[in-house]
């Protein structure tokens, strides 16, 4: 996707009033290296100890983790699910793979629970969820969040070999939330039956955003084909908390706009609408939408075809610093993606 570069110095000259960002970034395009995932994930008594150096329980960091994961992943059309062993439970069941469902199954998820007596049948876990295993769309994923510390039933190891043995088309990853040499040493034993797994610290994940995008696309994707994306910013274009009106500054802004996508009839805009980190994922994707709706009503109402435009709600935006008020600010926002 490319737009001339003398569109873009005419619409970086003609808004620099308004102080519009504009930015020429690689963009990278997942293409699917699976069909479907689950993540199977340790809910014994030893994953409600304190994790070291982080001051919360494993089971709160897993839960973090797989958050981060889940909000990197692309929209690409998968199968998925959420499962715990120890005991052994379906949270969310293998189907259609959406955001905010996946999101909500681990916030459902204790992360304060007794620690006394909940021992870790990892092996007998795995063994329960090869049923989910079998039918699953292959190419599929298990994604195995534990601290490793199997201390009771069949042996992980033997159970995960035996489960490649019937289904060559699946491959498990490892998140370790391990405290011990020992649980480290059954989870990189498992990592180590297949080529094909990925397997990532949880530390790593929770504090890297890199990390988890290196994690997702390992898991995930295939390859990432870079393109080329000519992105402008429109920082006046911003909204209130929770609101998507705009205000009369962003429409002095959204008529200047209008008028050069309109002297450009060969230009298609993609319309990107953001929210700050406030409130859940499954509400801030739907007030998102709104935003990027309400721009492009906008722009239709100033001349532009809307056929011309698309309108995508991404969601929460951590581009700016959510810990400060101008940075939640700045991520409240609307960007245009111009395209050939």
């Amino acid at each position: 996707m490319k737009f001339s570069r003398s569109i873009v110095l005419a619409v970086a000259l003609i808004f620099a009033w308004a102080t519009v960002g504009f930015a020429a970034h690689s963009a990278e395009i997942c293409q699917k290296r699976i069909e479907s995932f689950n993540y199977l994930v340790d809910y014994s008594g030893s994953m409600m100890m304190n994790f070291p150096s982080v001051g919360k329980t494993k089971m709160a960091v897993a839960k973090e983790v797989i958050k981060r994961v889940n909000d990197m992943v692309p929209e690409l059309g998968y199968q998925g699910g959420l499962y715990t062993f120890a005991p052994y439970g379906a949270v969310v069941n293998q189907g259609p793979w959406v955001r905010s469902t996946l999101a909500a199954g681990v916030d459902s998820l204790k992360d304060n629970l007794e620690t006394f007596a909940r021992f870790t049948p990892m092996g007998d876990g795995i063994q329960a969820h090869n049923g989910i295993i079998s039918q699953m769309t292959p190419r599929a994923a298990v994604i195995l969040v534990s601290d490793g510390e199997s201390n009771r039933g069949i042996s992980p190891i033997d159970e995960v070999k035996a489960i490649y043995a019937a289904n060559p088309n699946v491959c498990f990853h490892v998140i370790s939330v391990a405290s011990s040499p020992e649980g480290q040493a059954t989870l990189d034993a498992i990592a180590a039956l297949n080529a094909c797994s990925v397997s990532v610290k949880a530390i790593d994940l929770l504090k890297s955003d890199a990390a988890v995008d290196k994690f997702v696309g390992d898991v995930f994707c295939q390859e990432r084909v870079a393109v080329v994306e000519d992105v402008v910013v429109l920082r006046g274009v911003n909204f209130a908390f929770d609101k998507y009106d705009l205000t009369p500054e962003a429409q002095g802004i959204l008529n200047e706009a209008a008028r050069i996508i309109m002297e450009h009839p060969n230009m298609k805009v993609q319309l990107l609408g953001w929210t700050d980190s406030i409130g859940t994922d499954a509400y801030n994707l739907k007030l998102s939408q709104r935003r990027a709706d309400a721009v492009k009503n906008y722009l239709v109402a100033q001349g532009v075809p809307a056929s011309r435009m698309i309108a995508i709600g991404k969601g929460k935006s951590f581009r700016y610093d959510n810990n400060t008020e101008e940075g939640r600010y700045m991520n409240r926002r609307t960007e245009l993606v111009f395209m050939d």
